[in-house]
């Protein structure tokens, strides 16, 4: 596993399809989280989640870490990376062992994660995390902490994601050319869910949407863990090239026209309210700015969110995401920052829908404290709980057991999904 820098801090490094953004924190007396320094820089060379400038990422993670830097008065040697392009994918084993009714000891625990982790099959994807999420007594799941207790069977639940092995490389080359270290590279998934989504709500089953610039992901929460993830290559940036497109002006402005007067619900009062466009001609000398109605705007970014919506909905069918399950959406990311966004995707999804965002940490500016900066939080949430994972054990011999013996492992490694 591995570890916080000296002195406790952590270093959390997002990089997205629109800004690349950085957050020192340190770990506090209680166990808190107290963030020390953030920086923020735009993102020009990621598309859809992908590394396709190695020169400019680089430029701005060097950028975002040192204005970090520069506010939390230190200087850091190593970073925690989110990941968020596509081609995740989630998946959730079983391994069992047979214990003949013995108490639980450490060495059954042992034994059984690295069966876990031999049995683990990415079919050529890079595996991400290899977790154990739940174990499982007799037939009994939920169970946290089986040591000590009697069993004929003892399992475990692990929690699989992994990514296409190309793009995960670029990103940790993109970061090592800024001279950091990379720590670990987490899935935006896995961390996002634990800056807005609370334990409950993982339980009994949730869907998390982050809706990025360029990459919305589709995931699924229940039983406690992830169990569920589709990508879909579309964003909030697909919302501010319509706009553009629509009134011949720059993405610049588009972007300010979406933020400051784009809204996903419309009324009879945005016939009456203008708004200016400096058209591209413009600019060059050509014709002079014009003015538009709002309900004009909201027309155009509605038409791209009814797609989306209808895209998001189909994700959340085929992650079969229905039934007591399927009620409670959260949705994250830039995209989340929209007017009106939670109650537009509770009509379009028919489910009960609020926007996430970061909570739980300490001093953290306002500035940072929206939807678009979940994913961010939660790299710092991940690398403070420091959880086991599989890929960090040694691989054991074929005949470590306990010394009463564990007797033959029953061959019940299945996968929720056909992923692998």
């Amino acid at each position: 596993m591995a570890k916080a820098g000296p002195d406790g801090l952590i270093t959390a490094l997002d990089i997205g399809s629109s800004k690349v953004s950085a957050m020192i924190a340190q770990k506090g007396d209680g166990g808190e989280l107290i963030v020390l320094g953030t920086g923020q820089r735009e993102s020009r060379g990621v598309k859809r989640g992908y590394i396709a400038d190695m020169a400019a990422t680089e430029a701005a993670v060097r950028e975002a870490v040192e204005q970090a830097e520069r506010i939390a008065g230190t200087n850091i040697e190593d970073v925690w990376v989110g990941f968020s392009a596509g081609g995740l994918v989630s998946d959730v084993a079983e391994v069992e062992f047979e214990l003949g009714g013995h108490r639980v000891e450490q060495a059954d625990i042992d034994a059984l994660l690295s069966a876990g982790r031999n049995s683990i099959d990415p079919q050529g994807r890079m595996v991400l995390h290899a977790q154990p999420a739940l174990y499982t007594l007799d037939g009994l799941t939920g169970v946290k902490k089986p040591l000590g207790l009697h069993a004929d069977r003892l399992g475990v639940h692990i929690h699989v994601v992994a990514a296409d092995g190309s793009p995960v490389r670029n990103l940790d080359l993109c970061v090592r050319s800024a001279h950091l270290e990379v720590k670990s590279i987490i899935a935006s998934p896995v961390a996002t869910g634990l800056a807005c989504l609370s334990d409950e709500e993982r339980e009994l089953g949730v869907a998390l949407v982050e809706l990025g610039a360029g990459i919305t992901n589709v995931s699924l929460f229940a039983g406690g863990m992830l169990v569920g993830l589709a990508s879909l290559p579309m964003g909030a940036a697909d919302i501010t090239d319509d706009i553009a497109s629509a009134f011949g002006t720059r993405r610049q402005q588009a972007e300010r026209m979406k933020c400051f007067h784009g809204s996903a619900n419309a009324s009879p009062r945005d016939n009456h309210e203008m708004i200016p466009v400096t058209p591209i001609s413009a600019e060059d000398g050509g014709e002079d700015a014009v003015q538009i109605t709002k309900a004009q705007l909201i027309g155009v970014v509605r038409q791209r969110l009814e797609h989306q919506m209808s895209e998001i909905r189909n994700a959340l069918a085929r992650l079969k995401f229905e039934g007591p399950v399927g009620r409670q959406v959260v949705l994250t990311g830039g995209g989340a920052e929209l007017k009106g966004i939670a109650d537009y995707a509770q009509q379009a999804l028919g489910r009960s829908v609020r926007v996430g965002r970061p909570r739980g940490l300490v001093a953290l500016p306002e500035a940072h404290g929206g939807p678009a900066f979940t994913t961010l939080a939660g790299l710092a949430f991940f690398a403070a709980s420091d959880p086991l994972d599989l890929r960090g054990l040694a691989p054991q011999q074929q005949t470590v057991h306990r010394q009463r013996g564990m007797g033959v492992m029953r061959k019940l490694i299945q996968a929720a999904r056909a992923n692998y």
